[in-house]
């Protein structure tokens, strides 16, 4: 009999993936998706789905005592947000309350894997250092401190078997974030903000499901960074997309004050219209950050984690999908 994982955020772009990856592992996968998510693109996919009110501990606990699951990978979450207490409530409030109703599975629960991020440590200052699982928090957006909560409050419930995993960037098919640039390049487009030094990290989507599932197995309770294992200068990403996309390209470098000032218009107008910014000032330090380098040794130690993706073969992957899809 196959046992069952609860995939949350399910219908999303990282979500769709861990599915891939549980069913490959001949799990039974139950998929938590919102009522009026686009579901089209998992329609071929042998799953079940569920309807979760994560608001409630009493309703989330009479759903999985219902469906008895012996795995939970809580992918789902906010990327942006009104304000900072939107995301607490979503990103830090919602895991805890489905973590509190997991207890309610006893033995039969087998262990938690919370998607966080590395947003949730922050970026180093300086160029020479790189982020560990031991390296003090210093979350520099909203997002980060919300996914930092979400930790500490996982990690305050006695007796849940959970595992932390802390992406860096995730890209892959589907992604609508650094898309956002892959289309720019393809328009024959280089942006930059500002004209620093930078060491950027990555992870391909499927490396990071293939470390959640890896995760549902894992001993002790720890938090794991992961990354491609690499890092790269602020203008690779560009240098490799243009050479597989086989086109030219004006680079140029915005002003950072003039993005400063679109940044805050940007957040006054999106406060006006109650509505989330695409780009605040918080997400501008965050993309100019120095160095988000990040160690994965501990989770290749722990979780036997080996990306099969560094940044050329992930791109490669990526970009045809949204060549196909006619994305670009």
């Amino acid at each position: 009999m196959k046992e069952k994982v609860l995939i949350t955020g399910a219908s999303g772009f990282v979500g769709c993936h861990l599915i891939n990856e549980a069913l490959q592992n001949n799990l039974e996968v139950y998929a938590a998706v919102r009522k009026n998510s686009k579901i089209e693109h998992l329609k071929s996919l042998d799953i079940q789905y569920v309807y979760l009110d994560y608001s409630s501990i009493d309703a989330l606990k009479t759903e999985l005592l219902d469906k008895q699951f012996n795995y939970i990978i809580h992918g789902a979450g906010a990327t942006r947000a009104i304000s900072e207490a939107e995301y607490n409530k979503i990103n830090a409030d919602y895991a805890a309350n489905l973590a509190e109703a997991a207890l309610a599975l006893g033995n039969v629960l087998k262990k938690f894997v919370l998607i966080s991020s590395l947003a949730a440590i922050g970026p180093l200052k300086a160029l020479d250092g790189i982020i560990t699982e031991e390296t003090h928090p210093n979350p520099i957006t909203a997002y980060g401190r919300s996914k930092l909560l979400a930790e500490k409050k996982l990690k305050a419930i006695e007796g849940l078997n959970y595992t932390i995993l802390r992406p860096t960037a995730v890209y892959g098919p589907r992604d609508t974030g650094i898309f956002i640039f892959f289309k720019q390049v393809s328009k024959h487009l280089e942006p930059y903000i500002g004209n620093i030094r930078q060491n950027l990290s990555f992870i391909y989507v499927t490396d990071l499901a293939k470390a959640a599932v890896k995760a549902l197995h894992a001993g002790d309770m720890k938090t794991y960074n992961l990354s491609d294992g690499n890092f790269y200068d602020r203008h690779e990403l560009g240098t490799l997309t243009k050479t597989i996309l086989n086109v030219k390209t004006f680079k140029f470098h915005l002003w950072v004050k003039f993005v400063r000032l679109i940044a805050g218009i940007s957040e006054k107008v999106s406060s006006f219209r109650n509505s989330a910014p695409i780009i605040n000032l918080e997400k501008l330090d965050e993309l100019m950050a120095v160095n988000w380098a990040c160690s994965v040794e501990r989770a290749k130690h722990d979780l036997g984690f080996k990306p099969q993706y560094p940044l050329t073969q992930g791109l490669q992957e990526t970009l045809q999908w949204y060549k196909d899809n006619n994305w670009i």
